[in-house]
C-alpha cells in the first residue's frame, strides 16, 4: 500500500500548495490579493517541487493520472497499477481541496464573486471555445510527460509479478528531480498557461471539482461541469501524444 498512499499524500500536498496560491492570490483579504499570475505560477511550481519532493523515493510521484498513463502506454508502469494510482490521485487531489477551503474559510465568507470562489478549486478557459482550449491543455500536458519520458531509461522493468512493489513504483515526475520538475511546471505556467490556467492533470482540476459541488461555500456557483471534460481529456490525450513523440525518438 505504500506508493498508493505516497500518490494519495502527494497528489494532496500538491492541490493543498496549489490552489493554497490561487485562494492566496484571488480571495479578498489576504496578505496576497491581486499579487498576480507569477506568484500563482511559482506557486504551482514550487508545490510540485515539494510533493515530488515528499513522495519521489515512495511512488515516484507520479501525483498527475496523465503520467501515469503516459508512462504505462510507453511501458515504463505495469498496467494493473495504473487504476489504483488514479484513485489515489482523485481522492488526494479531493482532500487537498478540502483542506484549502477550510484553511481559508473566512476569506470564502467575505468573498462576493463566485467565479473567484470556482477558480480557487478548478480551472475555466480565458476565451471559452472548446476546441482551442482542449487542444492548449493536450499541448501542455504533452511538455510535461515528453520530459519525463526522455529521462526515464526504456529499459526499466515494470513487470510486477518480479520486481515488487518498492522497485516498480518509482518511475515518474521524481524521475527528473523535484527541482528540475518543478521549474518545467513553472516554465508551463509561464508560458502555457494563460488560455485555459493549464491544468495538465485530471486529477488536480477533477478532485477539486468535485469538492466545490459538495462543499458548503457560502454563496457559490455552479461547479461548470460542462467544462469539466476539457481538463481531463485534453492532459489524457496530451500524454498519448507524448507518449508517441517519445517512440519516435528512441
Amino acid at each position: 500500500m505504500q506508493p498508493y498512499l505516497g500518490e494519495f499524500l502527494g497528489t494532496m500536498i500538491l492541490i493543498l500548495l496549489g490552489n493554497g496560491v490561487v485562494a492566496n492570490v484571488l480571495l479578498p483579504g489576504t496578505k496576497g490579493h491581486n499579487s498576480g499570475w507569477i506568484v500563482i505560477t511559482m506557486g504551482w511550481g514550487m508545490a510540485v517541487f515539494v510533493a515530488v519532493w515528499c513522495v519521489g523515493p515512495i511512488s515516484g510521484a507520479h501525483i498527475n493520472p496523465a503520467v501515469t498513463v503516459g508512462l504505462a502506454a510507453a511501458d515504463r508502469f505495469p498496467w494493473p497499477d495504473v487504476p489504483w494510482y488514479l484513485a489515489a490521485q482523485l481522492i488526494g487531489a479531493l482532500v487537498g481541496a478540502v483542506l484549502v477551503f477550510v484553511f481559508y474559510r473566512d476569506h470564502y465568507a467575505t468573498c462576493d464573486d463566485p467565479d473567484v470562489k470556482l477558480a480557487t478549486f478548478s480551472t475555466s478557459p480565458a476565451i471559452r471555445r472548446m476546441s482551442s482550449n482542449l487542444f492548449c491543455e493536450v499541448i501542455g500536458t504533452a511538455v510535461l510527460v515528453l520530459a519525463v519520458l526522455l529521462v526515464v531509461e526504456p529499459s526499466i522493468d515494470v513487470d510486477s509479478a518480479t520486481t515488487g512493489l518498492s522497485s516498480q513504483m518509482k518511475v515518474g515526475l521524481g524521475t527528473l528531480g523535484a527541482l528540475p520538475v518543478g521549474l518545467l511546471v513553472f516554465s508551463i505556467g509561464l508560458s502555457l498557461g494563460g488560455t485555459t490556467g493549464f491544468a495538465i492533470n485530471p486529477a488536480r482540476d477533477l478532485g477539486p471539482r468535485i469538492a466545490h459541488a459538495l462543499l458548503p461555500i457560502p454563496r457559490k456557483r455552479d461547479s461548470d461541469w460542462a467544462y469539466a471534460w476539457t481538463p481531463v481529456v485534453g492532459p489524457l490525450l496530451g500524454s498519448l501524444l507524448a507518449t508517441a513523440i517519445s517512440r519516435c525518438t528512441s
